[in-house]
């Protein structure tokens, strides 16, 4: 008797920086003859490929990739317009096909399609740039300060080095009086496919081990050169991000390229570690190591399909 899906489902393919995502989800697509979303909120940008560990076409080994190079770094890229990008793109898919792949390490990306976003109010420009003025004149500590003593639960998950999201965390709460973080704990919407949420992980040792071998790669296939071409850009908020900004400090002569490239692997594996503290803290997930495929695979027949 042939196997028959259960109903149209998004498969999540979830883990930290390195831990494997893409050749997992590529092979699982080919297994499933789907299509992959991305769920990278660095890979949508056209202009950093190296940096973000991008997969070329020999990667995608001729599985189709969406939400890939698909906005400039001077857009105004944000969740809700990825949101609305990709449930659009899933009415029409799923018109015609019945399994997609979701894989990427940015969980609010990832949430915002299996959960839904709620509506943020609009914030006072008086509030907004009062926290720049801030931010400009005493430092990111001081935001940094704000947000853990006003929503510690956010704070834990954030990119506490990423002054743009403290701006728009605490503009949030100042604005309502509500944290940030209570905007994040959505119900479900009441999509009509279901969804698989699977999460990659590795021992820390060796995801770490792994983390800095891909840097080196990084530096070795271009990395540098990337971040040069983008250098006059370095202000954007796409570009405030793990792998350039330090780059852009070693150019602008405020440290060595080697203290440059140990600082990418420090912050990509302190990147990684509270990626975990996400996937971890929000939703239920299905946990393998990501040199299991035989296991995932396996799992997923016997989760989607019937007799």
């Amino acid at each position: 008797m042939d196997k028959e899906l259960r109903n149209k489902t998004i498969i999540v393919i979830a883990g930290p920086t390195a831990v494997g995502k893409t050749s997992v989800s590529i092979k699982l697509a080919k297994k499933m003859n789907c299509d992959i979303i991305s769920a990278d909120s660095r890979q949508v940008y056209i202009e950093m490929n190296i940096g973000t560990a991008k997969p070329d076409e020999a990667e995608m080994q001729g599985v189709k990739h969406h939400f890939i190079n698909n906005v400039s770094i001077v857009s105004n890229y944000d969740v809700g317009i990825y949101e609305r990008g990709v449930n659009s793109f899933l009415k029409k898919y799923f018109e015609d096909n019945d399994i997609v792949i979701l894989t990427g390490g940015t969980g609010l990306y990832i949430e915002a399609i299996i959960k839904g976003l709620d509506d943020f109010p609009d914030i006072d420009s008086g509030i907004k740039s009062g926290l720049i003025d801030l931010y400009e004149n005493e430092g990111i500590s001081t935001l940094q300060k704000m947000l853990k003593e006003s929503d510690p639960d956010y704070y834990k998950i954030v990119d506490i080095n990423n002054p743009h999201r403290l701006i728009r965390a605490l503009s949030i709460f100042k604005q309502t009086g509500v944290p940030f973080s209570k905007f994040l704990k959505k119900k479900n919407n009441n999509f009509s496919y279901d969804t698989l949420n699977i999460l990659l992980q590795l021992p820390r040792d060796k995801l770490y081990e792994r983390i800095n071998k891909r840097v080196d790669i990084m530096i070795k296939t271009g990395l540098i050169e990337e971040a040069e071409q983008l250098y006059d850009y370095k202000n954007l908020k796409a570009l405030n991000t793990v792998g350039y900004k330090e780059l852009f400090d070693y150019f602008d002569n405020k440290i060595s390229l080697e203290e440059a490239i140990n600082l990418i692997k420090r912050n990509s594996r302190r990147y990684a570690k509270r990626q975990m503290t996400w996937f971890n803290n929000r939703g239920k997930w299905n946990v393998f190591s990501s040199g299991d495929f035989d296991e995932i695979y396996e799992f997923v027949n016997k989760t989607l399909f019937v007799e």
